[in-house]
């Protein structure tokens, strides 16, 4: 039984254990995609940027297969259902553009992909389906020291996924970003207006590839507004957000 598994989350340096010849270039590739991310049409006053795309991870061979996008304008976009867990978004969908190809096929990406996978664990009849992984990339920037980019939603969560995990791309001038891990039952608060007892841990991510997962059914989760810090530059927080579901087979029942 894995930390994931057993505490209902897990830290990780996979920076470190991901360590490999040639992942200094593969990161930079990453970082350097993040530059240009376009806005998130859903909270365009949210000073938040992202890009998504849907994939599958086969148990049986342990790879990674992308699966297809929509046209929208001559612009590629990939489809995201939260359910009822988003409370700014109950019930919806959302298109986000699509991330690249040449990202895609980044060797770090997917072992990134694969390393979240192996954290994870499922009964072994839902082992013979392939496993759904969303991918987000999403970047909190501040220009102003008025400004603040706040992740959605701007509470302690849930996400609907059994499995998600979170892996640190930049943080540079930023003040907040500060991550809590809670018990389920305080979803829908900020974390100062849980007891403490039913807080597991607050805590940053502060270098490359420093990461977190946590399993759903167990905890609720948050992330701080960003704002800006001292220096003349803007504040800049990215990091990519990876889920996993299980296929769902239809009750022919109903």
């Amino acid at each position: 039984m894995n930390n994931l598994q057993k505490n209902g989350y897990a830290k990780y340096d996979l920076m470190t254990s991901l360590d490999y010849e040639g992942i200094e270039a593969d990161y930079k590739e990453i970082l350097d995609y993040f530059e240009d991310l376009p806005i998130d049409d859903y909270a365009p006053e949210a000073n938040r940027y992202r890009r998504y795309s849907r994939a599958l991870v086969l148990p049986t061979s342990g790879t990674i297969e992308w699966l297809p996008t929509m046209q929208r304008d001559g612009e590629e976009f990939s489809a995201y259902f939260q359910g009822k867990f988003n409370p700014e978004h109950a019930g919806s969908y959302r298109e986000f553009h699509s991330i690249g190809p040449s990202i895609q096929n980044n060797r770090l990406l997917q072992e990134i992909i694969m390393a979240n996978y192996r954290e994870t664990f499922w009964k072994e009849e839902d082992q013979i389906m392939p496993i759904h992984v969303g991918v987000h990339f999403v970047k909190l920037m501040v220009e102003s020291d008025e400004d603040r980019a706040v992740s959605s939603p701007d509470c302690l969560h849930q996400d609907g996924e059994p499995f998600t995990f979170a892996h640190l791309v930049e943080r540079s001038n930023v003040e907040g970003g500060t991550n809590a891990i809670g018990i389920p039952e305080v979803r829908g608060r900020q974390p100062e207006e849980a007891d403490e007892g039913d807080l597991h841990e607050i805590f940053e991510i502060t270098k490359p590839l420093e990461s977190y997962g946590v399993y759903d059914s167990k905890v609720s989760h948050y992330v701080s507004p960003v704002e800006k810090g001292e220096d003349d530059t803007p504040g800049v927080r990215s990091v990519i957000l990876i889920d996993y579901q299980l296929t769902v087979v239809a009750d022919m029942d109903e």
